[in-house]
């Protein structure tokens, strides 16, 4: 009896340290999952501590689509948002550290924009210096052309533009800008209407986008409400993905934030021969499959087997299923870019470069094999009078930042003659390699030893530290609605080539003279 009564007691004594035991591993477990919820909620100091520092960082909330070089889409993330929940997924931008734009105070692009070098006087405008002459009394009339856009006519009068009755005030944006285009200047420096320009083509309302014909790879034209146009090319490469070396300059991809960086670019050398371009996140479902007249283009659109929306048009290079555009489900990011006014009023003529390459994978050009190439150059028109010579190297030295190849024309407005800039158009193929400075390119200033003093002493400015051409570039591009738009390393590289180019025209100096190499257009009018 006894021993039955403290076996029962032993047991039961048992029974209550395990559950004892059991319980404090329970509030343990509790305890440590409380603390593990709280941490990964918050990493951040108390917003009530003393000491602590109010920083809210926002998350983007979702995926960007890509393209790689290996045929397929690309994406760097599967889509995580299904197409029948109507949700939207927000493209992720690339992380890149602030310590580069917070070294500085102020604005560097600013101050630049201030210094004498970027405030020197255009000659006296002329009614024949301006690329339109404005007649108030007709009033603006819509020709329905067999494609289904509409494009304005000028009543047959040559380089006169119809603006209605109406006060200046009331044009739309883009003809503004196409008025104020002379014989000196795309656009004048310090333009309001450039920042009002790219709201509008990155916000617009899109009453219609097609294929816009020709060319090599996909483009879109698309058309707005208040008649102006935009030409889309959408994202193909990653920003941190570089061509690769094996790749010849014609057959690669033309690059979205390319054309962005050409237009800040070309501004921050003061050139002002890119038209306005800038970034915009496409939805092309709504955007463009839905609103699209071109049928050729609608066949080609699908949803993947990732269900986003997918297409690829028609051209030469890169338009197939194995090279689609796909969104995230149906976001996509691309360029818009300006487009110059209609050829009906204001024609163009096309220039094949004396330094085009060859395109041919094994036969070099000319002036390639012959040191003493610009010699014939020289004294051959266009290039033997005027300042074409000395335009055609300030393009080479804008297509060498970007590590440009693919050169091949230029084009000019006809009105102007000899005696105009030149249009740099179609830059999607440049800033393709951070980490390869290709001096071939070069070769205009190099073989000629010209440069615009106006050029060169820009140049320099933007090698001193005060305003430093990575660190204007960063802050200007910082203003597109798809910043970042170039990553670290290209806009360092944009630095080392500036070094580089100095390089060459001090060579340039040591083999002739100051007086022979640097052309002084600096002189007042």
């Amino acid at each position: 009896m006894i021993r039955r009564l403290h076996f029962t007691v032993q047991r039961r004594f048992k029974l209550m340290v395990l559950s004892l035991l059991f319980v404090t591993f329970l509030l343990h477990f509790a305890f440590d999952i409380t603390s593990f919820s709280a941490t990964v909620s918050c990493s951040c100091p108390s917003h009530n501590h003393p000491k602590a520092k109010v920083h809210v960082v926002r998350k983007p909330p979702a995926v960007r689509a890509l393209q790689d070089f290996s045929g397929s889409n690309g994406s760097t993330q599967s889509s995580s948002v299904h197409r029948s929940q109507g949700k939207k997924a927000l493209p992720v931008r690339p992380q890149y550290s602030d310590e580069k734009t917070r070294a500085y105070q102020g604005s560097k692009m600013d101050s630049l924009f201030k210094h004498p070098l970027y405030n020197t006087p255009l000659p006296v405008l002329k009614e024949e210096d301006k690329l339109f002459r404005v007649n108030s009394k007709e009033r603006f009339t819509l020709k329905d052309s067999n494609s289904g856009s509409e494009e304005w006519i000028s009543a047959g009068l040559e380089f006169v533009l119809p603006t209605g009755e109406t006060a200046a005030d009331t044009y739309p944006t883009w003809l503004k800008i196409h008025i104020g285009i002379n014989r000196y200047q795309l656009y004048p420096r310090n333009d309001p209407l450039i920042p009002i320009l790219l709201k509008e083509l990155s916000t617009q309302h899109i009453l219609n986008s097609v294929q816009k014909p020709g060319g090599t790879q996909l483009k879109l034209l698309m058309t707005f409400p208040n008649y102006g146009q935009g030409l889309f090319k959408p994202m193909k490469q990653a920003r941190e993905q570089e061509t690769p070396a094996d790749f010849f300059y014609f057959s690669d991809f033309e690059r979205h934030n390319a054309e962005i960086a050409a237009f800040h670019l070309d501004r921050i050398l003061d050139f002002r021969r890119i038209p306005p371009v800038v970034g915009r996140l496409m939805n092309i479902t709504k955007e463009i499959w839905d609103i699209t007249t071109d049928r050729k283009l609608a066949k080609t659109f699908y949803i993947s087997p990732a269900n986003n929306t997918c297409f690829y048009g028609e051209c030469s290079y890169y338009c197939s299923t194995e090279h689609a555009l796909c969104g995230k489900p149906d976001l996509l990011e691309g360029s818009v870019a300006a487009f110059l006014p209609d050829t009906a009023l204001a024609k163009r003529k096309s220039w094949r470069s004396p330094w085009r390459r060859s395109y041919h994978k094994s036969k070099k050009a000319e002036w390639e094999l012959n040191l003493n190439y610009c010699d014939t150059i020289k004294v051959t028109p266009p290039y033997s009078e005027g300042t074409r010579l000395l335009d055609l190297i300030d393009m080479a030295i804008l297509d060498f930042f970007m590590g440009n190849q693919d050169r091949h024309h230029y084009e000019t407005f006809e009105k102007f003659g000899n005696q105009t800039f030149l249009l740099h158009l179609d830059n999607g193929r440049g800033f393709g390699r951070h980490s390869y400075d290709d001096l071939s390119i070069l070769a205009p200033l190099q073989q000629c030893c010209r440069i615009k003093k106006s050029t060169l002493m820009r140049l320099q400015l933007l090698a001193t530290e005060p305003y430093r051409l990575s660190d204007v570039m960063r802050e200007s591009l910082s203003m597109d609605p798809l910043y970042p738009i170039l990553s670290e390393t290209h806009l360092t590289a944009l630095d080392r080539r500036l070094t580089l180019i100095l390089k060459v025209v001090r060579q340039c100096v040591q083999k002739e003279s100051h007086s022979q190499v640097v052309h002084d257009d600096l002189r007042k009018f």
